[in-house]
């Protein structure tokens, strides 16, 4: 047995050296040069085992498709962004200072200017002047930026969470991505409204709209070459600068381009100082200016501005408070704009002016006319109540009404029942329609100036004429009864036919045509015996300045309604007025016995219902074949008026006459015109003792008074071949009216 308590040697081998036995000598180490240190090497990582088989051979097809993409897609990447920010830079040094792209008109525009010389109406683009954003009201600064770009003041021109929004709701109610909304920023707005730095090239075969229509196009192409020119201009320009452009160049209806053309055009006041109200209603327009435009629809765009409104307090522009005033008390129309630009007077206007100042104008032309804005509304309101008072509900029957002077300056023109229009049909100056009776005084016109007397006789009689290649012809009166012997003013009074034919071809078809040239009806006139029952067409605008010649004793009349053109900004004019008192066409003294006659066709005939009650009037009924037309022609001794009735359609006028409605609305419209003005006596003449017809250019030997209605039967039987008195044919269809 081996004793545990003896020690146990250590564990550890014996040194051996040389020497003496078991004996352990440390040798003396020499101290060597210390070497440097060697650098520390990072010892690799350890390497991801990979997987073998199919697996690893796929994850290792991956791996290598995955960093061949990223190394093209970051250098692709690098290049795209040079190539767009090249794009961009150059963009940027072709945009012109901001100066050059605040009117943006193709067009200049026409102001209209009353007798008074206050503004009525406009037309052409209206540009009101430059503003800025900082000049113009702050509430319709931020209406603009509450509707249509909140993060205008964010934003780097562009907006993709603005982009994102529009395609899916685009997406969402089944149109393309592009189509509907845009999500274009007030940046991408102004691009297309300088149309990308594109101007138009009349050369190009595009016409302005079409060049305006492919600005606007929604393609991809397109966008994106707006979002670049949108970057750009943001890098031009500032925030003020952009929004400054965008308020001068956009159209927000009405003719009207920019933010104070529409202020003074809508609310006659400038930009600078609208309401919140009428700031949230400019910049509702902007989103459909046609369709929204006040002039258009007051109660449409005022609900828009109800939205605005409700934007501009969500987004902090307005307090709840302000917001409720606001919605309280509505935007309104000025009176000028309530006038929807005028009316049937302004394009009339516009259409009697030079083309090039008018309606083709680079120019901003100023027009003063003729109008009288208080006769107008005389002349719409009195229209207005007879339609209501005395016209069935639910008749299309149409009207028209002229006012002027004797000298034929237009104090009012209606061109049709609805009177706030631009640009409709206007009954007043391109309707032409058969005058009827209306046209009889140029016939005793006519008679007078060669000597006639308003007291010489004619008989009415049954007769006839033979019209070759139309056979035998025999005018009646509207009564189907005939007078005897009658005189002319009696024969006028009541629209009596065939005095009138006889008289016609006494004087001389020939001279009553002239006459009725001269005074101005312009329009053809027919060639047979008919002429003298009104078979001939004319306009009322003619007619009424025909029957202002004869007010004014005798002299032709051209009607008018431009007073003189300017340029904005001169003070001479260009143009002075385009019409008035021409030369005489029958004597002073033949003038005022027509007026003495007609004035009975008032007061005693069968205009009797356009007596007005205190003062003068002379006048002539108009009715034409089967009731097409009804008309009254009459005057005062300060105003002419003319009224027309019918349908646009030839449809008969049932049981209406000129001496009916017509004469009920030129008397309801000539108390209105009257109101305040001093009544004064017609310039008219009394018939003085005369004798006969046969000693005044009719023909044939002397007689006495009370025999002329036969010797002037005796000239036409011998003359035109003609046959009265009993045994004559039938009489044909009858002409004239009541």
């Amino acid at each position: 047995m081996s004793d545990s308590r003896k020690p146990k040697r250590p564990l550890v081998a014996d040194n051996r050296y040389a020497g003496k036995k078991g004996a352990q000598v440390k040798k003396p180490v020499k101290p060597k040069a210390k070497k440097a240190a060697a650098p520390r090497r990072r010892s690799p990582a350890p390497k991801r085992a990979r997987r073998g088989g199919i697996i690893g051979l796929i994850s290792a097809m991956f791996r290598w498709v995955f960093r061949l993409i990223w190394k093209v897609t970051w250098r692709l990447s690098a290049v795209a962004a040079l190539v767009l920010a090249l794009i961009v830079g150059y963009l940027y040094t072709t945009l012109p200072p901001v100066s050059d792209l605040l009117d943006g008109r193709a067009r200049g525009s026409v102001t209209l200017m009353d007798r008074e010389g206050e503004v009525f109406a406009w037309r052409g683009d209206q540009f009101g002047g430059v503003v800025t954003a900082e000049s113009v009201s702050k509430h319709l600064r931020n209406a603009v930026v509450a509707t249509e770009d909140k993060r205008f003041y964010r934003h780097f021109g562009v907006s993709p969470r603005g982009i994102a929004s529009a395609v899916r709701i685009n997406l969402s109610e089944g149109r393309g991505a592009l189509q509907g909304h845009g999500g274009s920023t007030i940046t991408q707005q102004v691009a297309k409204l300088i149309c990308l730095g594109e101007p138009y090239d009349p050369t190009s075969g595009l016409t302005e709209r079409e060049y305006e229509a492919e600005c606007r196009r929604n393609s991809l192409r397109r966008k994106a070459k707006e979002a670049l020119f949108s970057i750009a201009m943001e890098l031009k320009y500032s925030k003020d600068d952009i929004l400054s452009i965008y308020l001068n160049r956009a159209y927000m209806g009405g003719g009207a381009y920019g933010a104070e053309a529409a202020a003074q055009r809508f609310f006659g006041k400038p930009a600078a100082a609208v309401n919140a109200a009428e700031g949230a209603m400019l910049a509702g327009l902007l989103t459909a200016p046609t369709t929204l435009s006040p002039t258009n629809n007051l109660d449409r765009s005022q609900s828009r501005a109800a939205t605005v409104l409700r934007l501009m307090n969500e987004q902090g522009y307005l307090s709840d408070e302000e917001r409720a005033q606001a919605q309280a008390n509505p935007a309104v129309l000025s009176e000028a704009a309530e006038a929807r630009a005028g009316g049937y007077f302004a394009d009339w206007v516009m259409s009697t002016g030079p083309e090039f100042f008018t309606r083709n104008t680079t120019e901003d032309v100023i027009i003063k006319t003729t109008l009288d804005q208080r006769i107008q509304r005389a002349a719409e309101e009195g229209l207005k109540h007879i339609f209501k008072t005395k016209v069935r509900e639910g008749s299309q029957a149409q009207a028209a009404i002229v006012v002027m002077s004797a000298d034929g300056a237009v104090r009012a023109m209606v061109g049709g029942r609805k009177t706030k229009v631009a640009g409709a049909f206007n009954r007043a100056t391109q309707a032409l329609r058969q005058t009827g009776s209306a046209f009889k005084p140029f016939v005793y016109a006519a008679a007078l100036d060669l000597g006639y007397s308003p007291d010489d006789l004619v008989e009415d009689a049954p007769y006839c004429m033979n019209i070759p290649g139309s056979g035998e012809w025999c005018p009646r009166n509207y009564t189907n009864k005939f007078y005897g012997m009658v005189t002319l003013t009696r024969a006028l009074r009541d629209s009596l036919n065939v005095p009138a034919v006889k008289i016609s071809e006494s004087v001389g078809r020939d001279l009553v045509g002239r006459v009725a040239t001269e005074f101005g009806i312009d329009s053809d006139l027919a060639a047979g015996p008919a002429l003298a029952l009104g078979a001939s067409e004319s306009t009322l605008t003619e007619m009424t300045g025909a029957y202002a010649g004869i007010l004014n004793g005798g002299s032709s009349v051209t009607p008018y309604g431009l007073v003189e053109l300017r340029l904005l900004g001169d003070d001479e004019p260009l143009m002075g007025t385009g019409g008035g008192i021409g030369e005489r066409v029958i004597q002073e003294d033949a003038a005022r016995q027509l007026v003495y006659m007609m004035e009975k066709v008032i007061s005693d005939g069968t205009g009797s219902r356009a007596r007005l009650t205190d003062r003068q009037a002379a006048g002539k009924t108009g009715t034409t074949s089967a009731a097409k037309d009804a008309w009254f022609i009459g005057f005062s001794a300060d105003y002419v008026a003319g009224v027309w009735m019918g349908y646009d359609d030839n449809t008969p006028l049932t049981g209406v006459t000129g001496g009916g409605l017509p004469a009920d609305i030129w008397r309801e419209v000539m108390s209105r015109v009257h109101e305040g003005v001093p009544a004064r006596p017609l310039p008219m003449a009394d018939p003085s003792p005369l004798s006969g017809l046969g000693e005044r250019g009719g023909g044939g030997g002397g007689s006495n008074r009370g025999q002329g209605g036969t010797i002037i039967d005796q000239v036409l039987r011998d003359i035109f071949g003609g046959r009265s008195g009993p045994g004559s044919s039938a009489p044909a269809p009858k002409a004239g009216d009541r």
